[in-house]
């Protein structure tokens, strides 16, 4: 196999569909796999990611997984950025997308600015203390108006405590992060971008769920107060859901 292939024990995971399901839809022509050595299931990547740009069911239940996931492995290349510089370019595109539609030409450059400052600060937070993945989840489903942006970096809690000691849970941390000015002084400024995130969405039809560590934030329009409370689940690194 010369293209780059997946094992069938890859493919449950970034899709999260148990391998017995895969299975069915091999053999029913569903999502067809290729017969490796000792007849084993493989998949190329390319076609995958085929599959998951015409099957967007839920991009939010695959970044939510990633970011889960004990392991931690790269995300499909479609949804990767490892870089700040491929980031850009996949934002710059999907503001020319948003940008041709009629009923967001007002509002476009407003999410663009959204999703900037949110993945902006995933690499900022982060540079050079990636705990295992480095770079982003980066994904957008145009038809559902939703984004989703995640990264396994070290959190909100443990890059505000450099410059914030006294911060002792994501709940507090995470209402600094979308409040306080911590300073304006580098290093301590990174992360001021999010309060430029609440500023536009509290005079904007844009929605936010966000989470980090074992927080979760929502907000939408003309509701001033954070609705911060504590989440089931818990990671190091940030899940962001963008609704226009």
């Amino acid at each position: 196999m010369n293209e780059k292939t997946l094992t069938i024990g890859d493919i449950s995971k970034k899709l999260d569909i148990s391998i017995n399901t895969l299975r069915r839809w091999d053999k029913s022509g569903r999502l067809v796999s290729i017969r490796g050595k000792n007849n084993y299931r493989y998949y190329s990547e390319k076609y995958i990611e085929e599959y998951i740009k015409n099957n967007l069911e839920d991009i939010f239940k695959m970044a939510r997984n990633w970011v889960l996931d004990k392991t931690g492995v790269e995300p499909l290349s479609d949804f990767y950025c490892s870089s700040v510089y491929v980031f850009k370019a996949r934002l710059d595109r999907l503001e020319t997308e948003l940008s041709k539609t009629e009923t967001m030409r007002e509002i476009y450059a407003l999410v663009g600015g959204v999703i900037g400052e949110i993945g902006n600060n995933s690499f900022d937070h982060n540079i050079g203390n990636w705990p295992d993945i480095r770079g982003i989840f980066f994904a957008y489903d145009l038809k559902k108006r939703k984004i989703v942006l995640a990264d396994r970096g070290q959190g909100i809690l443990k890059t505000l405590k450099k410059v914030k000691p006294e911060l002792d849970n994501n709940q507090d941390a995470l209402k600094t992060a979308f409040t306080e000015i911590i300073s304006g002084r580098s290093p301590e400024s990174r992360g001021n971008g999010l309060k430029f995130v609440r500023r536009v969405i509290m005079a904007s039809g844009i929605s936010l769920f966000f989470q980090t560590g074992d927080a979760e934030l929502y907000m939408e329009r003309n509701n001033p107060n954070l609705d911060i409370k504590n989440s089931s689940t818990t990671f190091h690194g940030c899940l962001a859901l963008i609704k226009y």
